[in-house]
């Protein structure tokens, strides 16, 4: 997958989510997707190499860092729950959709049940 299609993906897909806004809290270039005011995705540019940052849970991370050239720990995130996406053929788009979707499920999981806009564990909307 090249850079344009990464960024394209995990931009449909975060926008695509119940309660989400697109925020520029670090300026232009960088894009945070955040859900009830919590990040959980950014896309932007490293070295002029578009690349996408992601929550994820821990043993996740790791076995997508130690399997895949294309993720690495997060850049500039905490590197134990956040990884980083760089173009290349081991990215597809089924790839880069579930892990979006896997941080936005983290996030809500861990918001107060009164503020979470779907049922993480049913992926249902909540009223």
């Amino acid at each position: 997958m090249d850079g344009a299609t990464l960024h394209e993906v995990a931009t449909r897909t975060a926008m695509g989510l119940p309660a989400v806004e697109e925020t520029q809290p670090f300026g232009e270039g960088a894009l945070v997707y955040k859900v009830v005011g919590k990040m959980f995705v950014m896309t932007t540019e490293l070295r002029g190499v578009p690349i996408v940052n992601l929550k994820c849970a821990p043993p996740h991370g790791a076995a997508l860092v130690r399997d895949l050239a294309e993720v690495t720990p997060g850049w500039h995130m905490d590197k134990r729950h956040w990884i980083t996406l760089t173009p290349g053929d081991g990215i597809d788009e089924t790839l880069v959709e579930d892990l979006v979707a896997n941080a936005y499920d983290l996030v809500v999981a861990g918001l107060p049940r009164a503020k979470r806009p779907i049922d993480p564990v049913r992926r249902t909307l909540l009223d």
